[in-house]
């Protein structure tokens, strides 16, 4: 009966697969996905299935591990032990093809167990967008070659999770980090579709900034990691490999530029714990079989390249946590240097500019009939605006519960005061910044702040938390305490409240004040004369000159602008 019941689950599992073979135009729902990887793990001892947390839908977001131990608690330590690699798949869902490649290289593992052999942990995320998933349609992606049916961009709350890795706005995210940090992976793949110019190449990758690494994992990338693929695929696949088609102008002849990954992105933010980052971008307007199997292929070999270099990877990981975690400063607002760039050899398709016959208007227009090859301009140097000292230690207030939930999350190690007491600190004061105009992702972010640093007495309270930067996660640490980084909390509007002055005066009371607060504050009193004297607008409104002496007074609260973050060198 059980060996009848094996046969069964193994048929169904295969019946199921066979809908989405290379040459499929189909991909699975996210219902049938987990009914066939369920079945998958249930017929195989080397493949295991968890269910790591909800969803901001209220469905689970799954975990498939192949290599693993026999449970999650050894699959996990195994994981964090020994070499892992992590895909990530439908991030946005309307880009389906990781899942597809997801289930054919389990498939032909499955059919040949003795593959698995001396392969690193290999993780997939089968499908991280689990609401985006359910939204599904055969047109929001409208300039897309298939599948027949696929996701949606945006999760439950229309967020797109691309973006949501720092602030953590959805459930997702949470899970996410909750599955990141179990694994601690070496190497990590988020799955995706390109928009953009049309050219000829189906697969296309974004790596982190060069700037950006940590000087061993920029040498084990640069010298090993991208030739050894790049080969690989071409005389494995007969594909080649090129960087992201991300334009500089309306067509690839005016350059493309590499792409900044902050740390809200998935690629950015895997960055800050020193694991390699790689976003794969095949191309919307290739066939969706084609799309499938260049994803497979890109899989397949940096499943064999990690399987190769495990002392490598290991070693390079470990000398950049040390770097990190020894730096005084953070590099941080990167931006592309103007007027400098590379050329690189570009596979594209000649364009013109003909008159559309409905709108009368010029339209581009791609010829995949005249491909060329030939050098255009690569920007590919980007610098940082800032380098900001950081400190040896971080003190948040107990009451930024959104903050230290973060951090918690990401694993970062904090300790409670146990007694109020009162310390010399440095203090951040918001002096100035930019408020978008429109919404971001659920935000109105704050720009370009202009942040006043001193140091004085603060209160802190039993209960309050302290941060030791010198910590494997320090990198993401500053990275989201810095409030002038560009991804910082500061930046996603964890701290608007503070940026609010609470306390004024009524004018006809405080008035009758000023004599003695000019009396008692002789500095004062001397800029007060002499703004008079100059600004003639001043002069004739009582307000201005009310707030000016209210605002250098020691009536005006001290606590304005300061934000719940403070710092020991």
């Amino acid at each position: 009966m059980k060996i009848i019941l094996f046969s069964f689950i193994l048929f169904v599992s295969f019946c199921s697969f066979s809908q989405y073979e290379m040459n499929s135009n189909k991909s699975p729902s996210y219902p049938e996905l987990i009914e066939i990887l369920t079945s998958l793990a249930d017929s195989s001892n080397a493949i295991q299935l968890y269910n790591m947390g909800s969803s901001d839908y209220g469905l689970p977001i799954y975990l498939c591990v192949v290599n693993g131990g026999r449970d999650s608690l050894s699959t996990f330590k195994k994981a964090r032990k020994e070499t892992t690699i992590l895909f990530n798949n439908a991030i946005h869902p309307g880009e389906p093809d990781g899942i597809n490649a997801m289930l054919i290289w389990l498939k032909k593992k499955s059919n040949n167990p003795e593959s698995l052999i001396n392969l690193p942990v290999v993780a997939f995320i089968p499908a991280y967008n689990v609401g985006g998933m359910m939204n599904r349609s055969s047109h929001s992606r409208a300039n897309q070659n298939g599948p027949v049916e696929y996701g949606f961009r945006g999760n439950a709350q229309n967020l797109d999770l691309n973006r949501d890795f720092i602030k953590m706005d959805s459930k997702n995210a949470f899970t996410f980090t909750r599955i990141f940090h179990a694994i601690d992976p070496d190497i990590f793949v988020d799955n995706h579709v390109s928009n953009g110019a049309d050219y000829q190449y189906t697969l296309t990758y974004i790596s982190n900034l060069e700037n950006r690494m940590s000087p061993s994992i920029k040498k084990i990338t640069s010298e090993s990691l991208m030739p050894s693929i790049e080969k690989a695929l071409k005389t494995n696949y007969e594909i080649d490999l090129f960087p992201y088609v991300d334009l500089v102008g309306k067509t690839p002849n005016q350059g493309i530029t590499s792409f900044n990954d902050l740390p809200r992105y998935s690629m950015g933010y895997v960055g800050l714990f020193h694991s390699i980052g790689f976003t794969v971008e095949t191309h919307m307007l290739k066939p969706f079989p084609s799309r499938v199997r260049a994803t497979y292929a890109f899989m397949d070999e940096i499943i064999k390249w990690t399987a190769s270099h495990k002392s490598l990877i290991e070693k390079s990981r470990n000398q950049a946590r040390d770097y990190s975690s020894s730096n005084s400063y953070l590099l941080c607002n990167y931006k592309r240097v103007e007027g400098t760039h590379d050329s690189i050899l570009f596979k594209g398709y000649k364009h013109s500019f003909p008159k559309h016959k409905i709108t009368g208007l010029k339209r581009l227009k791609y010829d995949t009939m005249m491909p060329y090859e030939r050098y255009i301009p690569y920007f590919n140097s980007f610098l940082p605006l800032d380098t900001l000292t950081v400190p040896n230690f971080y003190f948040v207030g107990r009451q930024e519960k959104d903050v230290i939930k973060r951090l918690k999350a990401n694993k970062v190690e904090l300790t409670k005061i146990k007694n109020d007491t009162s310390l010399y600190l440095g203090v951040y004061r918001v002096i100035d910044f930019e408020s978008s105009k429109k919404p971001y992702e659920g935000h109105f972010q704050l720009n370009n702040p202009v942040i006043e640093k001193d140091h004085q007495l603060v209160n802190l309270k039993r209960g309050d938390w302290v941060i030791s930067t010198k910590q494997k996660n320090s990198l993401f640490i500053h990275s989201v305490l810095q409030p002038e980084a560009e991804d910082s909390y500061l930046i996603w509007n964890f701290f608007d409240s503070y940026l609010q002055q609470k306390e004024y005066f009524s004018s006809y009371v405080f008035v009758d004040k000023i004599g003695e607060i000019l009396k008692q504050d002789s500095e004062l009193k001397k800029k007060y004369k002499a703004k008079l004297k100059k600004d003639e607008g001043f002069r004739n409104s009582e307000w201005d000159q009310l707030y000016y002496i209210y605002k250098n007074s020691p009536y005006f609260e001290k606590t304005y602008g300061v934000l719940p973050i403070y710092y020991q060198n």
